[in-house]
C-alpha cells in the first residue's frame, strides 16, 4: 500500500501550470515544511523535512486559489518516484507526493492569513466555527452521546 499523510506549512505560494489541449488540467506544485522532532541526548531538537507535493485537476485549482506561503495544510496522497536527465547529462531522481486530498489544518484566526478556512480539496471552503478549527459543542449535549 502506498499512502502518506502529512501536515505542514507551505514554504511558498503554489506554482500552477495548465496542460495544453481542449480540456486544460491544472497542475499545482508546492512544498510542505513538515516538523520532525527527535530526542538526542535528552534534548528535544526540532528540524523540518521539505516534501514536494503535486495536485492535479480541481485539487490543483483549489491550491491555486486558496493556498499561500505559510498556510498550514494536511495532505493525503501517494509517494511517486521518477527520474530524468538534466541539461548536463546527469540523471536526477525525484520523489514527490501526488495529492489525493488536501485541506486546511488551522483556522483563519490562528494562521493570520487569507487561507484559513476549513474544507476539502474539491469543496468550496467553509469558515471555521471556533479559533482552533473545531466546532464548539454546547454544554449538556455529551449526556446524549452513546460512548459516554
Amino acid at each position: 500500500m502506498n499512502k502518506v499523510i502529512l501536515m505542514g506549512r507551505l514554504t511558498r505560494d503554489p506554482e500552477v501550470r495548465y496542460s495544453q489541449g481542449e480540456n486544460a488540467l491544472a497542475i499545482a506544485r508546492y512544498t510542505l515544511a513538515v516538523d520532525r522532532r527527535f530526542n538526542r541526548n535528552n534534548s528535544d531538537e526540532q528540524t523540518a523535512d521539505f516534501i514536494n507535493c503535486v495536485a492535479f485537476g480541481r485539487a490543483g485549482e483549489f491550491a491555486e486559489k486558496y493556498f499561500r506561503k505559510g498556510t498550514k495544510v494536511a495532505v493525503t496522497g501517494r509517494i511517486q518516484t521518477g527520474s530524468y536527465t538534466n541539461k548536463d547529462g546527469v540523471r536526477v531522481y525525484t520523489t514527490e507526493v501526488v495529492v489525493e486530498e488536501q485541506e486546511f489544518a488551522e483556522s483563519k484566526n490562528s494562521s493570520g492569513s487569507d487561507g484559513g478556512y476549513t474544507g476539502g480539496g474539491n469543496r468550496a471552503p467553509e469558515p471555521s466555527g471556533a479559533g482552533d478549527g473545531f466546532m464548539n459543542i454546547p454544554d449538556g449535549i455529551d449526556e446524549e452521546l452513546p460512548f459516554n
